[in-house]
């Protein structure tokens, strides 16, 4: 994976900071040439991971990069699904029926008897391969190496204590898409329990992981033991702790910790990107100049 991910939390009118500047974002990207803009932007700083919600507007993204293989080479979606707005508002204004032939890959009556079938044997795991196969209809002939659950339902999941869905999960996309199942999660300590009882190994989680303990539960200590003792490839997201804490203070902390494999971040304007690109190479080489100095001699290494 790379160091650094773009995020789409900007693009949506999500903001963990203030509602007045959600409004002001959804305002910003009401149009998708903004949106696409915004990406190019960030490639131009390095950048070639988006990681995105299945949002409907996500498919005009893709569209518009499946129209330009060249300009987007090297550029690689992780999609993360479900989406529950999308289906909520489905029902809402297509009802339950309605909402099935919208959002139902492939044809329509194989895809209802499989659904039904499903439903009538209570077959969960069925259900969830409709439910992948749907959200990745939009990214067909995009590169997506890694395919992420949402912490929405990996933390209900863990909580219920149905952690055969997530080793399903993660047999079912390795299997149809070749790619790699990430999970997203609140409680990383607990979920890397769950994946290890389930035999999934190395897997790749992001977690909420910065200064304050913002949205990790049980606070840094276990995480920080986590990231020390545990095997797997960390995304750390929400890294600003919804702006309590500088972003310099910010990225110092999580660059400065072991495990994290990549940074996820998002921004609306080409001045935070910049800031931000920079503030991880910046935190990045400084832990690298530390890790290269040589060790102290001790008296007892010299009298030997």
């Amino acid at each position: 994976m790379d160091r650094i991910i773009f995020g789409d939390n900007q693009f949506f009118g999500v903001n963990h900071i203030s509602d007045e500047k959600s409004r002001q974002q959804a305002i910003k990207f009401k149009d998708d040439r903004s949106i696409l803009r915004t990406l190019d932007i960030a490639r131009e700083h390095g950048i070639e991971t988006f990681m995105c919600t299945t949002h409907d507007r996500i498919a005009n993204i893709c569209n518009a990069i499946r129209s330009n293989p060249l300009k987007y080479q090297d550029f690689k979606i992780y999609p993360c699904m479900p989406y529950a707005h999308k289906y909520a508002n489905a029902v809402t204004e297509l009802g339950i029926l309605g909402a099935m032939k919208e959002h139902l890959p492939g044809n329509m009556l194989g895809s209802m008897l499989k659904g039904g079938m499903a439903l009538m044997s209570k077959d969960v795991i069925k259900i969830m391969e409709l439910m992948i196969d749907s959200e990745m209809k939009m990214f067909r002939g995009i590169r997506t190496p890694v395919i992420f659950l949402q912490n929405v339902i990996t933390d209900l999941l863990l909580g219920l204590g149905m952690t055969r869905l997530l080793f399903a999960v993660h047999r079912y996309i390795q299997t149809k898409y070749h790619a790699e199942a990430g999970f997203i999660t609140m409680n990383l300590p607990k979920l890397l329990d769950a994946l290890d009882l389930e035999g999934i190994r190395n897997p790749i989680v992001c977690s909420s992981i910065n200064k304050v303990g913002f949205r990790m539960a049980g606070g840094n200590l276990p995480y920080e033991q986590a990231l020390q003792e545990r095997e797997f490839r960390g995304i750390a997201m929400q890294i600003l702790a919804g702006g309590a804490i500088s972003a310099k203070e910010s990225f110092e902390y999580v660059c400065a910790l072991p495990n994290i494999e990549s940074i996820l971040f998002g921004a609306s304007t080409e001045t935070n990107i910049a800031e931000t690109v920079n503030l991880i190479h910046v935190a990045d080489h400084h832990q690298q100049l530390i890790k290269s100095k040589p060790a102290p001699i001790e008296l007892s290494d010299v009298l030997m």
